[in-house]
């Protein structure tokens, strides 16, 4: 039988959703070399955003391409867990499921090398 805490209110809930939102970043740093990958990437470009000659925007862009990144990643690894959790075997639908988290990180990918690039160099 499973016990349904009670729903927590005001400073308490959003301290706990805090710890929650925690907890789920260091154990997709733990599980997935991708994600690690791309904190890697993010401890590179975020403090070079900040020495790219550019306006409020563009900086925001820069920023906001290397964030993107690793929420899709985020994205990703929970589908995959899900998946996983539902069952170990392969299955069509599993596979399209990873392969659709999969294209999302992809294109954010995709974003980022674009908004650099064009910032940097147009």
């Amino acid at each position: 039988m499973t016990i349904i805490p009670p729903k927590l209110k005001g400073l308490t809930r959003i301290l706990r959703a805090a710890e929650f939102s925690w907890d789920g970043l260091k154990a997709a740093y733990k599980s997935e070399e991708a994600f690690r990958h791309d904190v890697l990437i993010a401890c590179i470009l975020l403090p070079l955003s900040f020495f790219v000659e550019a306006t409020r925007a563009e900086h925001l862009l820069l920023i906001g391409s290397v964030i993107f990144l690793l929420v899709c990643e985020l994205m990703n690894t929970a589908i995959e867990v899900v998946i996983e959790r539902i069952s170990p075997d392969w299955h069509s639908m599993s596979k399209k499921a990873k392969d659709i988290g999969s294209a999302i990180v992809f294109m954010s990918l995709v974003q980022l090398v674009i908004f650099w690039t064009w910032i940097l160099f147009f």
